[in-house]
């Protein structure tokens, strides 16, 4: 694929979906990128969480819904980098769930007396 280079470039780049380079080239621009080794891989997986994160706390409730599918999906992408289908993934959290409940509740804990 023209424009995607397999070592690190200059600067710090980010991570982004991978339809991404295709949508600037189509806009008329040639994206520079590269593939990121595991590791890096991995290190902007959670850096990209942290982004999604930050911006779903600044939604309002209109874009709130598009921001949590961009939670999700990074979500999906750390535990496919972990091994983990979302199925498995799926199945962890009912099994804590099961354990400890969920957040449907509204229970806010104040400590122990």
């Amino acid at each position: 694929m023209a424009g995607i280079e397999t070592s690190p470039g200059t600067g710090n780049g980010k991570l982004v979906r991978d339809g991404i380079p295709q949508i600037i080239r189509d806009e008329g621009a040639e994206p520079v990128t590269y593939i990121a080794g595991p590791e890096e891989y991995r290190a902007r997986l959670r850096e990209k969480l942290r982004e999604e994160v930050a911006e779903l706390l600044d939604a309002d409730e209109r874009s709130a819904p598009a921001e949590l599918a961009d939670v999700a999906e990074v979500l999906l992408a750390l535990a496919a980098d972990l091994g983990l289908s979302p199925e498995q993934l799926e199945a962890i959290r009912v099994a804590k769930a099961s354990e400890r409940g969920s957040f449907a509740g509204r229970i806010v804990w104040m400590g122990n007396r």
